[in-house]
Parts: structure tokens; sequence; C-alpha cells
């Protein structure tokens, strides 16, 4: 019996696939440029800060947890 292909299982779907997603990152990326924020700080102001802001945050949290890894890690014969 022959196995049914997914949507994900063709190439040229993840192609098609990537390619609506960076439209859509590019087109929001313009829009955060027209659109009139009410910020609370000056800072705010600056366009595309919070997908800056978001990605800092990402890459700190990932940092935070490979030395937090060293610190509460097992050894590999601990159940043993």
């Amino acid at each position: 019996m022959k196995k049914e292909l997914d949507i994900f299982d063709k190439p040229e779907n993840i192609r098609i696939i990537k390619l609506i997603f960076l439209t859509g990152l590019v087109v929001l990326f313009l829009i955060d440029f027209v659109t009139h924020r009410h910020a609370k700080f000056s800072i705010e102001g600056i366009p595309a800060f919070y997908a800056l802001y978001g990605f800092v945050a990402c890459v700190t949290l990932v940092l935070i947890a490979k030395g937090l890894r060293k610190i509460v890690m097992r050894g590999e014969d601990y159940y043993d």
C-alpha cells in the first residue's frame, strides 16, 4: 500500500509556504513604519522595536538555558 503524500513532502510546497511567510513578515515590517503607536516610553517608538526586543529576549533565554544546563545536568550513569 502506497503512503499518501503530505503537503510538506513536496519541495515546491515547502518553497511556496516559505515565500508566503517571508512575504507576510516583510509586509508586517513595512506596516510598522507607517502606523502610529501610542508609546508610553520613547524607545517604543523605534521602528521594529518589538521585533528586536523579542529576538534579544529569545537569544537571552537560550543562553541562560545553556548555562543552567551545566548546573542542573546529571551524569550519564545517574540511573545505573
